[in-house]
């Protein structure tokens, strides 16, 4: 699933090719991915200009505004998504669902499993954090609102094991499996250990851990482990330097111990039992 990383990945190569250029069609090749997509978008986004694009966790908003028309596209890539550019003429392939039409190319979107989605909120731009789906969502790891202090307060009240704490959206947003598995190796912590038995000092070394992680990502692209493209079709490499995600079996890259892989919440956990405590 493409997560913080790779979203804002994509969110960054979209900027230069849509943002301040108008919208001149829409095309509809499916009614419903995760939800139905509005069909009123048809009408609404031609004549439209993107005056930004934003990232909510692993929503995409794109701010759109013409005269008598005000509000943000929300699109999620779901499990398999991907947006990316393409040519005039180049044929949709089977899961090309949706797609922008600018005056030099098409923007599609491109969903195997339909997980994701395309929707619409109504209002100035500040409106789309009432989104039902927006409203819920917890801290963004790369503000400065996330810190230890933050992140050991947060977790006070939580017995569970810290991983799948640290990837509750609730709490904090955009903290897939590979990104979590990855800063609590950095931070030397143990996924098996219980959130509220962490001690702050070591909350800030966590917290500096998800931060360096993520913009590790994004600086390498994010990760391509499945279906996740850029939208030039390019594909990310930071899975190639993870030090433990995936790795099970291995020799852990710090210390003589071997990587083990556990099951957690349903999910795979990446750890070194010997230098994560």
């Amino acid at each position: 699933m493409p997560e913080l990383p790779e979203v804002e990945v994509c969110r960054r190569g979209l900027l230069p090719e849509l943002e301040g250029r108008r919208i001149e069609g829409v095309v509809l090749r499916s009614p419903k991915l995760r939800y139905a997509i509005p069909p009123e978008l048809a009408e609404l986004l031609p004549g439209c200009v993107v005056r930004a694009i934003r990232r909510r966790g692993k929503y995409l908003l794109f701010d759109c505004r013409r005269d008598g028309v005000e509000g943000s596209l929300i699109v999620h890539l779901g499990m398999s998504g991907n947006l990316r550019f393409v040519r005039f003429g180049q044929p949709p392939e089977k899961h090309d669902h949706f797609e922008l039409v600018l005056a030099d190319q098409l923007l599609r979107l491109a969903d195997p499993r339909r997980f994701g989605l395309v929707l619409w909120q109504a209002g100035p731009p500040e409106a789309v954090e009432s989104h039902p789906l927006l409203a819920v969502l917890g801290v963004e790891p790369l503000t400065e609102v996330f810190d230890g202090d933050w992140l050991h307060a947060a977790c006070s009240k939580r017995g569970g094991p810290i991983k799948p704490v640290l990837m509750d959206s609730h709490m904090v947003v955009g903290i897939g499996n590979i990104y979590a598995s990855e800063s609590l190796f950095r931070a030397g912590i143990s996924p098996l250990r219980a959130a509220n038995r962490i001690s702050r000092a070591r909350y800030h070394e966590l917290a500096a851990a998800v931060r360096a992680t993520l913009a590790d990502a994004i600086a390498a692209g994010g990760s391509s482990i499945r279906d996740y493209v850029h939208s030039d079709g390019g594909a990310g490499c930071f899975q190639i330097q993870a030090a433990v995600y995936e790795r099970d079996g291995q020799a852990c890259r710090r210390c003589a111990g071997v990587v083990r892989q556990i099951r957690q919440s349903g999910r795979s956990t990446y750890y070194c039992p010997q230098c994560q405590h």
